[in-house]
């Protein structure tokens, strides 16, 4: 399925309003998107104006958030629609909502990134494998704004088997920054810092499954949200 889907209706007014839900949602995603690149690069290089762009960002995503909803309502009250259409709006508010919240745990990143830009410059192992963790949540929220732009699904399995990943390189890291705590309590502080800069990491992966998950109702009519990644699997085979 492609978004040729939008175009079917007899009425063209219909088709531009369902056309510009969806082009806002892709604008949101794309800030959305660079919230994430400008914090972890603000992270990396201790860049303060950086980290202080993202954080003021987060107003116009908040601001596209509500704005889409607010459209979403008023083509739901006065179309009333039904069947794709309506599962399509219904995901759009579900997406924006995920997305509102990556953008949070982008701040978040901001936030730590200022905070720990006046102590230790030095590179611990722990900082490259957020980095290399950051990779992959982009690659991930990504592929789940392209699937949404050509709303096929077929690449869902893949962009939620990644989250395995990520999990697995966040596991890594909490055990490395418990056992640098353990062996220097100085560092307690800034490593409680670094530890949050994974979890919104984390998040931000679980938030891109979430999009994906969303989608496949879009376009399947299915509600796969509390399936383990070989039952999504097997599903996505129906």
């Amino acid at each position: 399925m492609d978004n040729s889907k939008i175009g079917h209706h007899i009425s063209g007014q219909f088709n531009k309003e369902l056309e510009d839900v969806r082009n806002k949602v892709l604008t949101m995603g794309g800030l959305v998107e660079q919230q994430i690149e400008l914090a972890v690069t603000a992270f990396s290089t201790g860049d303060l104006e950086m980290a202080e762009l993202v954080i003021k960002q987060d107003n116009q995503v908040d601001a596209l958030e509500m704005a889409i909803d607010q459209e979403c309502m008023q083509i739901l009250a006065l179309r009333q629609p039904a069947a794709f259409d309506l599962r399509l709006l219904i995901t759009v508010m579900k997406v924006i909502n995920e997305l509102e919240r990556v953008g949070d745990m982008a701040e978040r990143i901001a936030e730590m990134a200022i905070q720990l830009s006046g102590g230790d410059n030095s590179k611990h192992d722990q900082y490259y494998e957020l980095e290399h963790m950051a990779e992959l949540v982009q690659e991930m929220l990504h592929g789940a704004l392209d699937v949404f732009a050509r709303m096929n699904i077929e690449d869902v399995v893949t962009i939620t088997g990644l989250d395995e990943n990520v999990d697995r390189e966040y596991g890594s890291i909490i055990r490395q920054l418990i056992t640098k705590m353990m062996e220097d309590p100085r560092n307690i502080t800034r490593m409680l810092d670094v530890l949050w800069i994974a979890r919104s990491l984390e998040r931000i992966g679980d938030h891109a499954c979430n999009i994906c998950e969303h989608l496949v109702y879009m376009v399947k009519g299915e509600d796969v949200r509390h399936l383990t990644q070989k039952e999504l699997e097997k599903k996505m085979k129906e």
